[in-house]
């Protein structure tokens, strides 16, 4: 939960749901609101997906999702498994017998789409795979494989439609005393995901899964799943989430955490708040925000930093952040530290000075992080 006492504006009121386990990772409840991808490699390069897991989970992935398209990638599965430093979801699509060879290689999760792996004694045995070898289940509903019967029943893929295969497959799993699952309704269109997840939300207790699907590029997939994922997490809507971009899943990592960090509701690293440039700017903004970006990724502290071009809001903005820069006159600028005048530093110097204070800040945060730890 995001709570603010002091700017109650900001508040967020996250929606009920009970907890699962991804492997050691708790989903839902009041567990942190997990960021997962996926891989694009082929399974069955292992050393290729392995390597992009762990520069993945390097970004800060809790969970990452793995194909298993057939038996081949289902036993490489095994020894992606035990090499991955977080735990694995095992993307199921049209053969059950994936499911289970998935389970038995050791996923942590099992993502099956309804409308496509098979009637109900398929999925039953899927899930007696899954509590045999302690892997949850992710109900992976999508508007562009839905069941024949419901695109007969509403004509074309809906919210209701959506809502409705959700609740089937879950009415399955707790049919067959499986309560380890979670759910998403995913759609490209903004409205008509916005729409079953909201329906979802006051239906069932579930994790949900949040994800605008095939969102798009890097710049237009990230607009949309911002207004779509973001829309929903100031709702209160939303467990763990995944931001589908047709770019390098280190990207869909940085966009998910980039939007968490937006509301509040999950930090890591720096947050750098920087104006867009004008012409008033005593430095090169721009190229100095691509050089701090850069330069600051080892950072996995929470923390914040402003960059901004000149007096205008560049102490106001400063006031705010652990450590500031702002723009003056001949070649120089003004660095603030806990949101006071600290001292000048020449722009020459001023991106090596800026990572100094910032990984010194950090380091004393996470100092601080430990010993109240230890209390």
């Amino acid at each position: 939960m995001s709570l603010n006492h002091i700017r109650p504006w900001r508040n967020i009121y996250r929606r009920k749901s009970r907890q699962i386990m991804v492997g050691s990772v708790p989903v839902g409840a009041d567990a942190p609101i997990t960021v997962q991808t996926m891989t694009n490699t082929l399974t069955t390069d292992i050393k290729g997906t392995i390597a992009q897991i762990q520069r993945s989970a390097d970004a800060g992935a809790d969970i990452v999702r793995v194909s298993v398209p057939d038996e081949d990638s289902a036993r490489a599965l095994k020894e992606i498994v035990r090499e991955s430093p977080v735990p694995i979801v095992a993307d199921i699509h049209f053969h059950y017998r994936r499911g289970i060879e998935a389970a038995e290689a050791g996923a942590a999760c099992l993502r099956i789409n309804p409308g496509n792996i098979g009637d109900e004694r398929r999925v039953r045995e899927v899930i007696k795979a899954a509590r045999d070898h302690n892997c949850s289940i992710r109900i992976g509903v999508n508007a562009g494989s839905l069941e024949k019967h419901l695109l007969e029943k509403y004509g074309e893929p809906t919210p209701d439609a959506m809502v409705e295969s959700g609740l089937d497959h879950i009415k399955l799993l707790q049919d067959n005393d499986f309560h380890e699952f979670k759910i998403s309704c995913k759609a490209s269109d903004v409205f008509m995901a916005a729409a079953a997840y909201q329906k979802l939300a006051d239906i069932t207790d579930a994790p949900i899964h949040l994800g605008i699907t095939e969102a798009g590029g890097l710049t237009s997939g990230t607009i949309k799943s911002a207004i779509g994922l973001g829309n929903l997490l100031w709702m209160g809507i939303g467990d763990t989430i995944r931001v589908s971009l047709s770019a390098d899943p280190i990207e869909e990592v940085k966009v998910g955490y980039e939007i968490l960090k937006s509301l509040g509701l999950r930090h890591r690293g720096v947050n750098i708040i920087s104006c867009p440039s004008c012409a008033r700017q005593g430095f090169d903004v721009i190229k100095t925000v691509e050089a701090l970006e850069k330069r600051l990724e080892h950072i996995k502290t929470p923390m914040s930093l402003s960059i901004i071009g000149c007096v205008v809001n560049g102490p106001g903005e400063a006031l705010m952040t652990d450590v500031g820069f702002t723009g003056g006159g001949n070649g120089a600028g003004m660095v603030y530290l806990a949101g006071k005048q600290s001292h000048k530093i020449t722009n020459d110097q001023m991106v090596n000075h800026i990572v100094e204070q910032v990984e010194r800040k950090a380091a004393e945060l996470a100092a601080q992080e430990t010993e109240a730890l230890g209390k």
